[in-house]
């Protein structure tokens, strides 16, 4: 059919991959660093063209027929009503609105409103708080906003030379805190509350829509949210989980609709096939591991992992509640972290390395029973993240998860997914793919671990865990 290419515009670089549309083969790969300060909280979306310049330089897109743009989610590029920037852009990691998404929450009338209008609850990162930190703390330049578009949005709308249409999609849209993936639409009122008046919001294309061809011919395709780009990428279906192991964690899952949770714990992301992403966070993952690692003075979380394997399933009695930055999922703000049954025989290092490996994968397996008790199948998890490939991790997750685990082999996955929209759209402009089913690519290169004779002794091991929480948190799952 041809080749088209995926671009990933992170918050520090931009990946491009360069694919054949009809097996997903890898055939160029281009990287290049956004110029500026790599964590700066406002940012000239300049920056993320000049990366794609350069990411591109040398011939990378000859012969190349559709682009997918994928880029970090949760950043806001405020224009005028000419189509100038407002102010520099506000990214996606930044942490400045978390009082503002609080005053949002109270506004509409606490988390459960917010939860069934678009469903999730008001994050500082997300663009509503942002607007609401805008109108709050800048209130000139809130008055001057007229149009709201994220970092892909952005980046789609300068490759096509500025049109007056812009566009998103419905994954990267489902981020904002103002579009519901529920209903499919967007909530006007939610900007309006945040904001303080009306703006214009990009129109929302399907999952194998273009947003348009460039004057050189070159079309691009809807483009869509890191996350959403990620989970194509991988080749997620339903039944399929993906598990994200950061300082922070997160579990994310295919599902066939939006879910509304009244305690505000899952996100309701709308994916980039036309299916939905459920999403469960944990303030807690790795961080509780490097902590235990500092506090057995182990050098790396590789020689933690090796001393962990040197225990047994229980770690001899010792459970520990990550909940060392609070928690979000259960609804712990304020708490701490707690190590429950030290004896005598318990206290050796490889039972507390054990306990943080245990306690970090039961908290994790806590947040997917929230998708669970929801209706949402888990047969396979992925494992994302560097701690992924540690060998405690992967010998005590399929126990615990109660589920296949396949860790996947590094590579630009969301580059890969963007690419794969831009086959798909660039298939269907053609007449050889259907608007319903996207190109059938060939799935992540993984390794593949099985619960087996292990279940038993992973369900005791949650059993025990959950026992200490219930304890010494009463109720903290209770709707």
């Amino acid at each position: 059919m041809g080749i088209v290419a995926g671009l990933d515009s992170s918050a520090g670089f931009t990946r491009i991959v360069v694919c054949d549309a009809d097996t997903g083969a890898v055939l160029r790969q281009g990287y290049a660093q956004h110029p500026g300060e790599p964590k700066a909280a406002d940012v000239d979306p300049q920056a993320w063209l000049l990366s794609l310049g350069e990411a591109a330089s040398g011939g990378l897109l000859e012969g190349v027929q559709a682009i997918g743009v994928s880029a970090q989610q949760h950043g806001l590029v405020p224009l005028d009503a000419q189509g100038g920037l407002v102010r520099p852009a506000m990214v996606g990691n930044d942490k400045r609105a978390q009082v503002a998404a609080a005053d949002l929450v109270e506004a509409l009338g606490g988390r459960q409103a917010w939860a069934e209008a678009v469903g999730s609850v008001p994050q500082a990162g997300q663009p509503v708080a942002k607007l609401r930190w805008l109108a709050r703390t800048e209130p000139e330049n809130a008055q001057r906003v007229a149009m709201i578009l994220q970092p892909h949005d952005w980046l789609v709308w300068q490759l096509l030379g500025r049109p007056v249409r812009r566009t998103t999609d419905r994954g990267a849209a489902s981020a904002t805190g103002y579009w519901s993936a529920g209903s499919g639409s967007y909530r006007p009122d939610l900007v309006e509350l945040a904001l303080g008046h009306q703006a214009a919001l990009p129109e929302v294309l399907g999952p194998s829509d273009a947003a348009g061809t460039t004057p050189e011919g070159l079309l691009i395709s809807a483009g869509t949210g890191e996350t959403m780009a990620a989970a194509f990428g991988l080749g997620l279906a339903p039944g399929d989980a993906v598990v994200s192991l950061g300082a922070s964690g997160s579990v994310m899952a295919v599902h066939h609709q939006a879910l509304a949770d009244p305690q505000g714990m899952i996100t309701s992301f709308a994916d980039a096939t036309g299916m939905h992403l459920p999403v469960v966070h944990t303030s807690n993952a790795v961080r509780a591991l490097r902590g235990s690692a500092e506090m057995l003075g182990t050098e790396s979380l590789e020689e933690l992992s090796a001393l962990a394997l040197k225990s047994t399933p229980g770690a001899s009695g010792l459970v520990l509640l990550p909940y060392l930055e609070g928690e979000r999922t259960p609804r712990l703000p304020h708490t701490a972290g707690t190590l429950s049954g030290l004896r005598r025989e318990s206290m050796k290092p490889e039972h507390f390395a054990r306990a943080a490996f245990e306690g970090m994968l039961c908290s994790l397996a806590d947040a997917m029973d929230v998708l669970r008790g929801r209706g949402v199948e888990v047969r396979r998890v992925f494992l994302l993240g560097a701690a992924a490939e540690l060998p405690a991790v992967q010998a005590l997750a399929p126990a615990i998860f109660g589920a296949q685990v396949v860790v996947p082999q590094p590579a630009d996955y969301t580059a890969l997914g963007a690419a794969r929209q831009a086959a798909w759209a660039l298939g269907v402009s053609h007449g050889t793919l259907s608007p319903a089913a996207p190109p059938a690519w060939q799935g992540a290169v993984a390794q593949v671990f099985e619960p087996g004779e292990e279940l038993a002794l992973g369900q005791a091991v949650r059993q025990q865990y959950a026992a200490t929480r219930d304890q010494i948190h009463p109720g903290a799952f209770d709707s």
